[in-house]
């Protein structure tokens, strides 16, 4: 059989493709930078050059991911690990089998492949080689922006533990191959490979990969986290949050460098990021409010996703009539404030992140060790109206551990973890309300950024530490009452209600909707993390 044509740099040919099945018969182009892959995306119709050099792309009908289209394999090996339910859905052999024969046939048989072998984890004793197998440059791209990059040196010696089979524009039969739609993405950990199809939406590469991560690290008692993560050198924070919580707003601070922007693991050396880029919401994007990610959209080797622009190629952040979705990926080295090697110590402090609409929360609170296993599990946010159809009053959101759809272990494993590891490196947990004061949606106002920046810093540097304390009757917490640039009836949300029994009726009404949630999880945790519950005053 004659060996496909090979381009580029790290493996000698094509024959390698056959430890997974592919028997490739085009050309296979082997670990191409950023800028080859983008010249070959452009030549072959995957995307345009914006006015500034960016590579634009769009992902069709799926512009965001497809949860009801992800599945895992049950199999022996891994079966008992996983938390299975309406998250976690499982799949048999069978079907992973038979997708995985058609898409390697479908892989094979295209005229053009592209290969990356790179890294997940920037911490060298505790990355996991992968390597993605696409048939479009501009996906190439993608995860070469987003994960780690191997030196020349590391290239050579790559040898990948899994791998990501991605045939964007191959679709399934549901009806034949026993699946939800025409898109899948199956995770089989037993055989280390990860299967997607269907989808043009560049995220599931990522975020396959990232609960791949989840999976591996508690096995050796290291913790991953969708969360960013920023440091001094001497001091570092990650910060857990929903989306709309203000996570990336408030880890990037001029006085701080970025460890990483969404997903990182807690090692025994410290903090490491899972990625080697960003991959940025860049709905209602500006100069003025986001600089740095703003500057990112005008290089070359970003991809502008699902971007509008004009006939003169400069994108238009605030045309949405795609999707809402848009995204930016692109190299982290396009950060200037940022850490050489994207790693930090042991964090002296945890912050989550939550914007409360129903305005019951204070805007900043001190939890005990069970309590932030309590609420790292309920990861609790509130959507407000606008933010989807059919939402007209605020509502209660709870994702575990801040990320529920990557998790694929039971969320009391991974908030025993955390538990741990703040008891072994003395970290403080804070739960910041970037939300609503003085009533709910509608009624109060968002808290200002300006005296959620001085509650932060203070809690950062310890100087909230010397403040007075008080005990949230319903939730438990130590709630400072006096911070530098904060003013102090701001600090106890009861105060900045006219209707201190209005305050009291949505205060007990929001610690019911955690108690029912938390319901699902109660039998897998301790004793004292199901005591940390909130209780209703009345």
């Amino acid at each position: 059989m004659a060996v496909p044509a090979c381009e580029g740099s790290g493996k000698p040919s094509g024959r390698e493709l056959a430890a997974v099945g592919l028997s490739p018969t085009g050309v296979v182009h082997w670990n191409l930078s950023a800028g080859d892959l983008i010249e070959l995306a452009v030549a072959r119709g995957e995307g345009i050059l914006s006015a500034h050099g960016a590579l634009v792309t769009e992902t069709g009908d799926r512009t965001g991911r497809s949860p009801n289209d992800k599945f895992i394999v049950d199999e022996e090996e891994s079966s008992q690990h996983i938390n299975w339910g309406k998250v976690n859905v499982s799949t048999s052999s069978e079907v992973y089998e038979n997708l995985k024969h058609k898409v390697i046939a479908y892989l094979s048989g295209q005229d053009t492949l592209f290969v990356q072998d790179l890294y997940c984890g920037a911490d060298p004793e505790h990355r996991l080689p992968i390597r993605v197998i696409s048939q479009t440059a501009w996906h190439a791209t993608f995860a070469r922006n987003m994960f780690i990059r191997p030196s020349e040196d590391e290239l050579n010696s790559h040898d990948y533990d899994f791998v990501v089979l991605h045939a964007p524009h191959f679709e399934a039969d549901p009806q034949v191959d026993g699946v939800n739609s025409k898109v899948f993405v199956i995770v089989n950990y037993a055989e280390k490979t990860v299967l997607i199809g269907g989808t043009r939406y560049a995220g599931e590469i990522k975020k396959s990969i990232f609960s791949v991560m989840n999976y591996n690290l508690p096995k050796k008692a290291m913790l991953p986290m969708h969360c960013s993560a920023n440091t001094t050198g001497e001091n570092t924070a990650i910060f857990f949050g929903l989306s709309g919580t203000g996570k990336t707003t408030l880890s990037a601070d001029p006085l701080r460098q970025l460890i990483g922007d969404d997903e990182h693991g807690w090692g025994p050396n410290g903090i490491f990021n899972f990625e080697g880029g960003c991959y940025a919401k860049l709905v209602n994007l500006s100069e003025e409010d986001e600089p740095e990610i703003f500057s990112t959209t005008r290089r070359y080797g970003s991809v502008l996703e699902n971007i509008v622009i004009d006939e003169a190629g400069v994108p238009d952040f605030f045309d949405t009539s795609l999707t809402e979705n848009t995204r930016g990926s692109y190299p982290i080295e396009f950060i200037a404030n940022r850490t050489e090697d994207s790693m930090g110590g042991h964090p002296q402090n945890v912050i989550f992140l939550t914007c409360d609409a129903f305005g019951v929360l204070p805007p900043i609170s001190r939890l005990t060790p069970a309590q932030a296993a309590y609420h790292f599990i309920s990861g609790y946010t509130a959507k407000v109206a606008g933010t989807e159809i059919g939402v007209k009053e605020p509502q209660a959101t709870f994702s575990a551990c801040f990320g529920e759809p990557f998790m694929p272990m039971h969320p009391g494993v991974y908030a025993d973890l955390l538990s741990d590891k703040m008891e072994q490196h003395d970290s403080t947990c804070w739960l910041i309300n970037t939300g609503w004061s003085g009533g709910p949606y509608g009624v109060g106002k968002r808290l200002r950024i300006p005296w959620t920046r001085a509650m932060l810093n203070a809690a950062l540097d310890g100087s909230l530490n010397s403040a007075e304390f008080i005990v949230d009757q319903r939730f438990g917490f130590a709630v400072p009452t006096t911070c530098p640039g904060v003013p102090n009836e701001v600090l106890i949300p009861r105060n900045t209600w006219p209707d201190g029994a209005a305050y009291d009726t949505k205060a007990d009404e929001l610690t019911l909707m955690f108690k029912a949630n938390f319901e699902r999880y109660s039998a897998g945790v301790s004793e004292a993390v199901n005591a940390a519950s909130p209780q209703p005053a009345r």
